[in-house]
């Protein structure tokens, strides 16, 4: 088959273009699975994290308690001293239990998405990465190649032309070179005369312009369907950039947050420094240290609900960006 006019081969480029447009929308679901294992599992991290802190505050409180109550036996102190610390111990626990019951159902969530049972789910408690001061200074446009949809839709814009290409040369005569195995010598202009001689080749000349009509229906659907394609294209390119630039964003002030809140916990602790020092000195009580302890440990724990935010924003800002897709 001699294909003159790049019909197949513009047929065969718009499969090819479609398999690859597949292909990245496979790696695109992919990737949308990984992104959200990665999501779940430093939220669990983040909620292991902030159960060590809870504890620490109940130990806290604890201690307070009891010294309390020691002092309330001992004839100091009255019943209703200990009555505030009592129900800060109570609040405590229940966030105990919220944070063990998110931490279960994110565990559920992880076994679904990875196939695993949940008691075969191990996860132990890492530290939470370091939240980055800043982001670089420049996000090339460049970057969005990287994003398996907009493969997808290149590709599927890259088939749809080729098949406009295969629609206008269908237009032209298909040429079957195996019907002229019984006819004498001939050149190539010699199969566009219509002489008596060459009336046979009829066989194996077929001449798709009298059907016109056809034809012309053909390649305004593909057309059409390539213009959808291009628009769908270009919408995908001005989400993505709409998608980097909310992500950036949320990472760029959960970062400024941070950085805030940092200030905060050291401060907190420059607190628990001073009383331990009155403590060491023999001028306060131990339990004025707890006391101290508590409001800088709650302080650590809105600093880990804040460096699992920008976590979580930044897993997302590197799905925006492709997650490193290759084509």
């Amino acid at each position: 088959h001699l294909d003159i006019w790049g019909k197949n081969r513009a047929e065969v480029t718009a499969r090819l273009g479609t398999v690859k447009a597949r292909a990245a929308e496979r790696e695109q679901t992919r990737q949308l699975l990984a992104g959200s294992v990665a999501r779940l599992y430093w939220e669990w991290q983040t909620q292991a994290a902030l159960n060590t802190v809870l504890q620490q505050i109940e130990k806290e409180q604890n201690t307070i308690i009891a010294t309390d109550r020691q002092l309330y036996q001992n004839g100091i102190t009255s019943s209703v001293d200990g009555v505030e610390t009592d129900i800060n111990a109570s609040k405590t626990r229940q966030q105990l239990n919220d944070v063990a019951g998110k931490m279960k159902i994110i565990e559920a969530r992880l076994s679904a998405l990875t196939n695993h049972q949940t008691k075969s789910l191990k996860l132990k408690p890492v530290a939470l990465p370091k939240v980055a001061s800043q982001l670089p200074d420049e996000l090339g446009y460049s970057l969005l190649a990287q994003r398996a949809d907009l493969q997808a839709a290149h590709w599927y814009v890259e088939s749809s032309l080729s098949t406009i290409d295969a629609a206008k040369a269908a237009f032209y005569p298909d040429i079957n070179l195996m019907a002229f195995l019984q006819q004498d010598a001939l050149h190539l202009s010699d199969l566009f005369r219509h002489s008596a001689q060459q009336m046979g080749v009829t066989a194996g000349l077929t001449l798709p312009i009298f059907d016109s009509g056809r034809l012309n229906a053909n390649l305004d659907i593909a057309k059409a369907e390539s213009n959808l394609s291009i628009t769908s294209y270009n919408k995908a390119v001005v989400e993505a950039v709409n998608d980097v630039a909310r992500a950036a964003s949320q990472v760029q002030t959960l970062a400024e947050k941070n950085q805030h809140q940092a200030q905060i916990e050291r401060d907190a602790l420059r607190v628990v420094g001073l009383a331990q020092a009155r403590f060491n000195a023999g001028i306060i009580a131990g339990s004025r240290v707890s006391e101290a302890r508590i409001p800088a440990l709650r302080e650590r724990a809105n600093g880990l609900l804040l460096q699992g935010q920008w976590l979580d924003a930044s897993i997302q800002l590197t799905g925006a960006l492709g997650g490193g897709y290759k084509r």
